[in-house]
């Protein structure tokens, strides 16, 4: 039986106004970043059960039971508050477990976690991704940032691999192509620092209980992660080293 890896967020709504002349409307969609990720995760033997930023919002698992069928979670662009804020409490006042909290005891109970960058992960833009606020970041082998913490780069920068022996860059060769931006943060002293980029931590794991946990500081698709980057080589292998890795 295939490792369920649960994927959240990395997902968004836009609404859009086009004004001509005098006459103007508006018209709405709606967006996913994959077609790079879900197939690496797929490809590396795992099945890849997506949750969308919406509807984690009331469908993340609220119960250790549940969030222990999967062998690790992925949070991609997905602010604290989609977990913090069910729809029955911001409107109704009801109580429910808190899922960061539950997220952290999974990792300590053996579960693994990855924190991919962008808007709403980290902290993101105007600090709302809020994650450092929370139980999660106990068990990030980094310590975020309470503000903005965006860096980005439209000149493209290079990651540095640090320790190329770890088991996560197995089978990686050559140089990076370039990223147009990640999220900053800085490493905690118990984590390994397998790869860096602008002189802060671009890939780095730690361990924490029973579970293993990491982080790409970086986006899993553009537009901090350019075409070169998403259609490179080792694109799904690197993905798919990293995962094995926090599920053992």
């Amino acid at each position: 039986m295939k490792k369920k890896i649960l994927f959240v967020g990395e997902s968004w709504l836009a609404t859009v106004t086009e004004t001509k002349g005098f006459n103007s409307f508006s018209a709405s969609k709606y967006e996913t970043g994959l077609g790079w990720i879900d197939k690496a995760i797929e490809n590396a033997g795992y099945e890849f059960v997506y949750m969308p930023s919406h509807v984690a919002h009331d469908h993340f698992p609220f119960t250790m039971e549940e969030l222990e069928e999967y062998a690790c979670v992925v949070l991609s662009d997905v602010g604290a508050d989609t977990l913090l804020i069910p729809t029955e409490t911001f409107s109704a006042g009801k109580m429910f477990p808190n899922r960061c909290q539950l997220l952290k005891d999974y990792v300590l109970q053996g579960g693994g976690l990855l924190m991919i960058g962008g808007y709403m992960t980290f902290n993101g833009i105007g600090g709302q991704g809020k994650w450092w606020a929370t139980p999660v970041q106990d068990v990030l082998p980094v310590q975020l940032l309470p503000y903005d913490d965006r860096m980005e780069h439209c000149e493209g920068v290079t990651p540095d691999v640090v320790l190329a022996d770890h088991p996560s860059m197995k089978g990686i060769e050559g140089t990076w192509p370039r990223i147009l931006g990640y999220n900053k943060s800085t490493l905690k002293p118990e984590a390994e620092l397998v790869a860096s980029v602008c002189g802060d931590p671009f890939i780095a794991f730690g361990s924490y209980g029973e579970g293993k946990t990491a982080i790409f500081s970086s986006d899993c698709s553009p537009h901090w992660a350019p075409p070169e980057f998403c259609d490179w080589k080792y694109y799904d292998l690197l993905f798919k080293n990293i995962i094995d890795y926090v599920t053992k």
